[in-house]
């Protein structure tokens, strides 16, 4: 039923269209935009347009910039030979935040999932592949500890191990299950540290 009128009501459908957003968060979220200031309103609506219209993939690692290229694999004081694939720019922001990796990065925008139907073609696998060449040295797989993190990282492997590239897994002190966005620094940075060849 239509309490609200028609567009409340669609800016409820919308905002509960979004990722773990429920029935009632997007009804909250919807009263508070109602609520705010009309500038305010005005300013996150241009800043949702602005970031749907600016931000692209980098044509190297396939991170969310701006730019052509991002600022990390434009960073000429970071170890380019050396490789991190996550799952997500939410995992890469996560290792940022260890200050401990100092190589590049490659996003894959998903892990392969037969059950709801993604497959290597649907994330950034080929786009990985091709960056492969004499002066990399290692490949970090940094995906998440769950069955389609594994199957990712497996598949990866098996790809860039005849290649003669140095193929790594993270270690398990990330908890299995979990995502890597919501561990924290230290656990993250003795994953890094224990990381195994495949």
């Amino acid at each position: 039923m239509n309490y609200y009128g028609n567009p409340m009501t669609k800016l409820i459908e919308e905002l509960a269209a979004l990722p773990g957003i429920g029935g009632k968060s997007a009804q909250r979220l919807a009263f508070h935009i109602i609520q705010m200031p009309k500038e305010k309103v005005e300013a996150l609506s241009a800043a949702i347009l602005e970031a749907k219209e600016n931000v692209r993939y980098c044509s190297v690692c396939c991170n969310l910039t701006e730019e052509e290229v991002c600022p990390v694999c434009a960073n000429p004081k970071r170890n380019h030979k050396t490789i991190m694939v996550v799952e997500d720019p939410r995992d890469m922001a996560a290792y940022e935040r260890t200050k401990e990796f100092h190589g590049v990065y490659h996003v894959l925008h998903g892990a392969i999932s037969p059950m709801t139907g993604v497959t290597p073609q649907d994330i950034h696998i080929r786009e990985l592949v091709s960056r492969m060449d004499d002066s990399v040295e290692e490949v970090i797989l940094a995906t998440n500890p769950n069955v389609e993190g594994e199957a990712t990282a497996m598949y990866i492997a098996r790809l860039l191990k005849p290649l003669g590239v140095k193929v790594t897994r993270i270690a398990n002190g990330v908890p299995v299950g979990g995502d890597l966005e919501y561990v924290d620094e230290i656990t993250l940075s003795r994953a890094l540290e224990g990381r195994r060849e495949l």
